[in-house]
């Protein structure tokens, strides 16, 4: 006799024999594109923006570490307006321990949750100097451990720092990935996961720039701005509202009035 309690015992991932459902059962969600439809997206973005920028300011892998902590639910805008004095004077984790959890409240106080990122940023420095010294580490297990620095924020780093090809899932990213069906998830998680299987490696290094780019000034929030989609005879999103696309055209710098609509809308 069958052995009932053996029922279950091979690996998840064979159940089934390729079923298209994950071990709890649930389908497993998958991009609406194929490969080379993925391919011409992102060849379309590289043309409109060969060289995409991020947008917070910093000078070294240290503040853009403590720039990308500071970004959490506050605008890009927001966070260059408080350290741009901040970075002047503490711009290493040994300047910024020296500066003291009071004094750097003082700089960032118009920044959200500024008490508890303030201290955080005093512990990551404390732990740079103490576990590597002082030097911010090419490395994500070691960057999440940081206080403060979750996955996202670790991933900006190594993509933007060191040049590795990381999906730095935001908040714009997700809302495309589910839009427009590139990379269905419910989670930043599931959404990076997809996006790093299926985008070309050659588009890897700007690919969570494009994204951002793309979600803050055309594929926004409340309305996309379809008319403005360089994809939009791609795109499968049943929201959008023509199947033209816009010229394609090199596009490096951002018009200060987009950036202040786009900043005003998202706050």
């Amino acid at each position: 006799m069958k052995n009932p309690k053996l029922k279950d015992a091979r690996p998840a991932s064979k159940a089934g024999n390729g079923s298209a459902r994950t071990k709890r059962g649930t389908p497993r969600r998958r991009s609406l594109y194929s490969a080379d439809e993925v391919r011409e997206i992102f060849r379309r973005f590289s043309v409109q923006r060969p060289e995409p920028k991020g947008e917070l300011e910093h000078v070294n892998a240290f503040t853009l570490l403590v720039a990308v902590a500071l970004s959490a639910q506050a605008t890009d805008a927001g966070v260059n307006k408080a350290t741009r004095a901040l970075f002047a004077v503490a711009d290493t984790p040994e300047k910024m321990l020296a500066l003291g959890e009071e004094r750097l409240g003082d700089y960032i106080r118009t920044i959200g949750l500024w008490r508890n990122k303030a201290k955080n940023v005093i512990a990551l420095s404390e732990a740079l100097i103490r576990d590597h010294g002082g030097e911010v580490p090419d490395n994500l297990d070691f960057l999440v451990k940081l206080p403060g620095v979750g996955r996202k924020t670790a991933n900006v780093v190594l993509n933007m720092a060191f040049g590795h090809h990381t999906m730095a899932v935001d908040t714009h990213i997700l809302r495309i990935g589910n839009r427009i069906g590139l990379a269905p998830g419910k989670t930043p998680d599931q959404v990076e996961q997809i996006l790093v299987k299926i985008i070309p490696d050659e588009f890897m290094r700007h690919a969570h720039h494009w994204l951002i780019l793309h979600g803050r000034y055309v594929c926004k929030a409340r309305k996309p701005d379809c008319w403005r989609c360089v994809i939009a005879d791609i795109c499968k999103s049943p929201e959008k509202s023509t199947d033209v696309p816009a010229p394609l055209v090199p596009h490096d710098d951002i018009d200060p009035i987009e950036v202040a609509q786009a900043e005003a809308a998202s706050t």
